[in-house]
């Protein structure tokens, strides 16, 4: 620490001596909106030679380093901007020059009277991160964020809906540029994909961001537009009834409607916005179970009902402050519920015992089961930036959240085909209610010689509770009694303290970063059981360095190589600590690991970038090793029960390469497509046992967008993900391919989605997985996953006044990541 104190006072001292460098922030004059991605050129003043160039971040600024004393004149340019010039810029030796505010005009002229004949770049590659356009995925409108993000190049979805990077499935989601540690999966069903701009990954993110997610983090930018007034956007969502029920009790019911309004009027920015969607999906599970216990072998294969009846609906609303070029304060409040119901109504028809080689006892039974999955989310935050005459900049942010989570499943065995007999009735519920705090203090110092220096703190606490009941009904009294085994109370109280150093910088064709971020973590977890016999304490504590570092050199004007190394962790939720086993299902009991530790991410990665003409490519060989990787396990409850356990069982690495690119065949055609493939391997152990499995997987992205006309377009697109293993088995491949029609009316402000989504018209197996565990000598299991396919659905989207959309919204933090 002594040694970072040194090299703070350090920079500070280059700080106030020898730094030249030029700076400014570039908005649109009547609105003051900062103007991303404007182009900055600093042409010699005596020769007009090009000396330096960039372009402005997110918030409108920008910084030259490195520049030598002399006279220059300075060029501001936009697409639909009439391009600015600034002259008479002196700089002399050991100069900081700020040239304030600068603002450019909008060429109504060139925008509403010139026909755009040039193609619309819709991803971005970059060094530090990958960009891409929402609209880039017209099947993903009417749906939520989540439609949009398994698009990615890299990005896969399984036939639970689970998203995955690089295989990975632990990933940090932020929105606006603003840290959000999430399981992305909660947040992104109640986020509607038409209120997205833009999404960008960051594989390798610097010490300025949370060191938590294995494969990086995932930043969504929310529509936003560039002038005073009134943006106002109505979607609505209907899908047409399944074509196949998969003789599912009640049919799935797909609709829903959204809206976003946001209003600027100088100084103050005002949006709202709120969202209901109900996501049904039909569908039957198909399994065969064996269990071995010595010289007996017990049987039941399963098949049945397995369909999801959900429900997302939120409100935010957010009013932001700008007194000046100073000053920036930012309120913000966020309410939503999540509410998923699986039925899984299976029939085991054929269950029976084989004893050397001989039948016996054969029976069958029906298992009508529910689980009911909700969560409530309540939550504030304040958001202030104060912005110095040097350069200076302090930024702190406070989120306090609210969340009750929980819900019950129903577990009832019956006869068959007298399903009036009761067999077995059990019940088990639970309440989590859970608070979570957040604090961040953020300081960017002056540019200096090497490039511009950031530190900060963090503060996060977590205090979750657990209220896990399940109760057994006695068939002969009729009475519920509690089942204490199943049965507990669990607290996890968490606090993390972290700060960072970060240097960031360029140097000729050479782009740098350096960081280093040290977390102090205290985990404490208090479980009891309702019978008062166990009252334990689990803690588990670190102070850890987690370091990165990235290098960027451009090669040609059009090619550009990288590489980048970063250190993360993923930490484990209370659902996957708490060793009280949950009944999912007649034949699966699910518990957790007191003990279980945090999973430690070393990643490396070298790449490169080429542009040309419209199009776009990127490739990157990447590394990474992942310590105390988490698996869910199985192991034998008893003749007719598997426990599934979450459990370290090693460590995991996965070698591999994945590219993406953004071309134009031609004029009518739009080729978006992304492959990963790599080697995937995990070496280890789990109850006593060793771990070591090993294979190739790759997944394939495509988007194919055909401009039938100005206002006809067609989009058609691939989502497909190989098999891959787990510590115990294989899951199969799972592909999903979609058709998208779109026309637009009214300049635009008025479209209509039709989607054909998870085609397969009795043809391809889409939309199906199949998931396959065992272990020699104790179990085999293998569940084949089948859902819904050919839905059809219409969206409508209405928008006033659309150039002005800038929402920004305030998300969860904590408990989404629990759900």
């Amino acid at each position: 620490m002594k040694a970072l104190f040194s090299f703070f006072i350090v920079c500070l001292v280059f700080s106030n001596s020898f730094a030249q460098s030029i700076k400014g922030k570039v908005l649109e004059e009547g609105s003051d909106y900062p103007m991303e991605f404007s182009s900055v050129a600093l042409y010699s003043a005596k020769d007009s030679a090009l000396i330096d160039g960039t372009i402005t971040d997110v918030e409108g600024d920008f910084v030259l380093n490195s520049i030598k004393p002399g006279n220059f004149y300075l060029q501001l340019s936009f697409v639909g901007y009439y391009t600015k010039t600034i002259n008479n810029i002196s700089l002399s030796k050991g100069q900081n020059l700020d040239l304030g505010l600068l603002r450019i005009v909008s060429d109504q002229q060139e925008l509403e009277g010139v026909q755009v004949e040039g193609k619309k770049i819709t991803s971005e590659f970059r060094p530090e991160k990958q960009s891409y356009s929402a609209d880039n995925f017209e099947a993903a409108q009417g749906g939520s964020a989540t439609d949009v993000l398994k698009n990615l190049p890299g990005v896969s979805i399984n036939a639970d809906g689970a998203l995955s990077i690089r295989g990975s499935s632990g990933f940090v989601v932020m929105l606006n540029g603003k840290p959000v540690q999430t399981d992305p999966m909660m947040l992104l069903a109640q986020l509607p994909a038409n209120s997205i701009e833009k999404v960008e990954w960051i594989s390798s993110p610097s010490a300025k961001y949370d060191s938590e997610g294995k494969a990086g983090l995932i930043n969504i930018t929310t529509k936003r537009g560039a002038t005073d007034g009134l943006y106002l956007q109505f979607n609505g969502k209907l899908g047409a009834p399944p074509f196949q029920n998969y003789g599912n009790k009640d049919k799935a019911q797909r609709y829903g409607g959204d809206f976003n309004l946001n209003w600027v009027s100088g100084k103050w920015d005002l949006s709202l916005g709120a969202s209901y969607q109900r996501n049904d999906v039909s569908g039957r599970r198909v399994g065969n179970v064996y269990t071995i216990d010595e010289d007996t072998t017990t049987y039941f294969p399963s098949a049945g009902e397995r369909s999801i009846d959900e429900k997302n609906y939120s409100g935010r609303f957010t009013i932001g402050y700008t007194p000046n070029e100073k000053h920036n304060l930012s309120l913000g409040f966020f309410g939503g519920v999540r509410d998923k119901m699986r039925t899984a109504d299976i029939l085991y028809f054929d269950n029976h015992r084989e004893v050397n080689g001989a039948r016996l006892d054969t029976f069958q039974y029906f298992n009508a089961n529910d689980q009911n999955r909700r969560g409530d989310f309540a939550l504030g935050s304040l958001d202030y930036t104060f912005s110095m005459e040097n350069g200076s900049k302090l930024m702190t942010s406070f989120l306090y959240e609210y969340s009750l989570l929980g819900g019950p499943t129903t577990n009832r065995n019956l006869g068959y085909p007298e399903i009036e007999e009761v067999l077995q009735d059990e019940y088990n519920t639970n309440d989590n209610p859970l608070h979570g705090t957040r604090i961040n203090v953020d300081y960017q110092f002056k540019p200096l010689p090497i490039g511009q220096l950031q530190t900060g703190y963090q503060f996060r606490s977590l205090d979750h509770t657990g209220d896990f009941l399940y109760e057994r009904k006695n068939n002969e009294t009729g009475v519920w009694e509690l089942v204490p085994e199943f049965s507990s109370d669990v607290e996890l109280i968490r606090t993390i303290h972290s700060g960072y150093v970060q240097l960031d910088g360029e140097k000729q064709k050479w782009t740098y970063g350096l960081g280093l971020r040290v977390e102090s973590m205290d985990r404490d977890l208090s479980l009891k059981d309702k019978a008062g016999t166990l009252d334990t304490l689990y803690i588990y504590d670190f102070i850890r360095p987690f370091l990165s570092a990235s290098l960027a050199y451009q090669l040609k004007e059009e090619l550009q190589l990288k590489a980048n190394f970063s250190q993360r962790v993923e930490r484990t939720t209370t659902f996957k600590m708490n060793p009280f086993p949950e009944r999912e299902h007649s034949e699966t009991l699910e518990q957790g690991d007191p003990r279980l530790a945090p999973e430690f991410i070393n990643q490396v990665e070298v790449g490169v970038i080429k542009t040309w003409k419209d199009n776009s490519f990127y490739a990157n060989v990447y590394h990474s090793r992942v310590k105390n990787l988490v698996n869910r396990v199985n192991t034998v409850y008893n003749d007719t029960i598997l426990n599934r356990i979450y459990s370290n069982v090693g460590t995991g690495r996965s070698t591999g390469i994945d590219v993406g690119t953004e071309l134009y065949p031609t004029r009518w055609l739009k080729l978006f497509a992304g492959l990963n493939w790599y080697h995937y391997s995990i070496q280890g152990s789990f109850d006593n046992r060793p771990v070591e499995t090993e294979t190739w997987v790759h997944s394939i992205n495509i988007n194919s967008t055909f401009t039938i006309s100005p206002k006809w377009s067609a989009q058609a697109s691939l989502n497909y993900l190989s098999d891959r293993v787990t510590a115990q088995g294989v899951d199969s491949r799972f592909y999903t391919p979609s058709l998208t029609v779109k026309k637009s009316w009214l300049d635009g402000r008025l479209t209509a989605n039709f989607v054909w989504q998870n085609i397969d018209m009795g043809l391809l197996k889409t939309n199906e997985q199949r998931i396959t565990t065992w272990r020699e000598g104790e179990f085999y299991t293998t569940t084949n996953y089948i859902q819904e396919v050919d839905m059809l659905i219409l969206n409508l989207s209405y928008t006033l006044n659309g150039r002005k959309n800038r929402s920004k919204f305030v998300n969860s933090e904590f408990g989404v990541k629990e759900f």
